[in-house]
Order: structure tokens, then sequence, then C-alpha cells
């Protein structure tokens, strides 16, 4: 037996978050009853369980990584009609969303998947999953400015935990540097806000690696399945860490 929501948080239909606010508005019946309390428990394999007069299907879960592309909005849909990460998922007709953000100028590496329990694990903050990104910046930051982020810097909503920094390149010409930075928290335009802080704005931005996961060979705006292999590498890196965080 298993909590509602979770039962249509892992079939698709929603985060469990919005299914507890899909079964308090009356749109779920199991057996033919109206279910409006949270923590009512099921069996999946037994029970008929509707939302909106439509039987539910315990769905295949997908793991996806996607190329996204610089000008894309990390969301399912846009009200206003802009280029969201699903428009580059042909083939998909599950519904699937994503494993936390990339903003709009960033691109690279993001996860999607209908598997809210993995997209909960891997994005809850007590696990600090860490997160690489190439960063290319105005000038270059000298060492005592790089240690700065190293050793944790003051932003607007506190200090971020110590970050992992080194140079990938520079180019004199220009007068631009690449730095690879990994984080282990995932703020808002986080890394931009952090080259900010120590006035080397970022130029572009792009994430190449996801816990034990890289970016590798996949092209700007396509899609793959992740193995079976890198799903279990990725959980274990967010239990491992989680363990650290507690002295395990």
């Amino acid at each position: 037996m298993e909590r509602l929501q979770k039962v249509l948080a892992e079939a698709g239909i929603a985060s469990r978050r919005k299914s507890e606010e899909i079964i308090l508005a009356g749109r779920v019946q199991v057996n033919g009853e109206v279910v409006t309390q949270l923590g009512v428990k099921v069996n999946p394999e037994q029970d008929e369980i509707k939302v909106d007069g439509r039987t539910i299907n315990q769905q295949k879960k997908l793991y996806l990584m996607l190329n996204k592309p610089k000008g894309v909005i990390t969301s399912a849909t846009d009200p206003g009609g802009r280029k969201v990460v699903t428009d580059f998922l042909p083939g998909i007709r599950e519904r699937v969303y994503p494993v936390g953000r990339l903003d709009y100028d960033t691109e690279g590496l993001l996860l999607l998947t209908n598997d809210g329990e993995f997209a909960h694990l891997l994005t809850h903050p007590k696990h600090h999953v860490p997160k690489t990104y190439q960063a290319t910046v105005k000038g270059v930051p000298h060492g005592t400015l790089l240690d700065k982020l190293r050793n944790g810097i003051e932003l607007e909503d506190g200090m971020t935990s110590p970050a992992e920094v080194e140079y990938a390149d520079v180019n004199p010409e220009k007068n631009e540097s690449v730095v690879e930075i990994t984080i282990y928290e995932g703020r808002n335009r986080q890394v931009r806000r952090m080259f900010e802080a120590i006035s080397f704005p970022v130029i572009k931005l792009k994430r190449i690696k996801f816990g034990p996961i890289f970016l590798t060979g996949l092209p700007r705006g396509k899609y793959r399945h992740l193995t079976a292999g890198e799903v279990k590498e990725l959980v274990e890196a967010a239990n491992q860490t989680h363990n650290i965080q507690k002295g395990q």
C-alpha cells in the first residue's frame, strides 16, 4: 500500500505537491469514490485510480538527458509561447519534467524524468549533489579571487558553500577565461552571481556534469535516455552526499 499522492507522482500525473492539490480539489477517484483527503493509501496494482475521469496507468519510468540550448525555458510549458525544453523531446509522449533548472541563458546538461522520487532525491538540498559548469568570464580572475569562490562567498541570500574551481582556458586576445566550477547547491543563478561578486561577469555558461554523469558526446538540442547504470550512479551519489552530511 502506498500513499495516493506518491502513486500519482510516480504515474507522471504531477509532482507530489501538485498531486496533493489535485486530490484536495476532488479530481481523484479510487474505486469509484472521490478522495479529497491526503494520506489515503492505495494498492496501485489492484485499485482503479482515476484523475479527471481518466484511469491512470503506472507508466514506464523515463530518465532523459538533454543538451539544453541557450534561449530555452526550463519548463514543460510557457504561457508566453517561448521555446521550452520539452520541445526538444520528439518521440516522448509521456509527461516528463526537468530535474532542477537551468536559466534561460544557460546551456548544457539537463535531466528530465517522470519519476517523482528520483527528481526529489537529486534536487533536495540535503543531498548536495555536485554540478559542474564551464563559465566563460570577462577577464582573468587571479588565484586570490578564485579562492573566495573555493572558500564560499557572501551573496544577498547568504554565504555559499565551498566550490571547486580551476582554470580550463585563457584567451588573452579577448581578455576572457574559461573557469570550471563545481557547486553543491542549487540557488537561482548561483554561478553567475558568484562571479559577479568577484567582478568577473559571466559571458557564457554551460553545465557539463551532474553528479557522476557527463554531457560528453550529446549535440546541442538533442537528448538521450540514461542507462540503468547511470540512473543507479545518480541515486548512489545523492545518497552518498546525504550520508556524508550526516557524518556517516
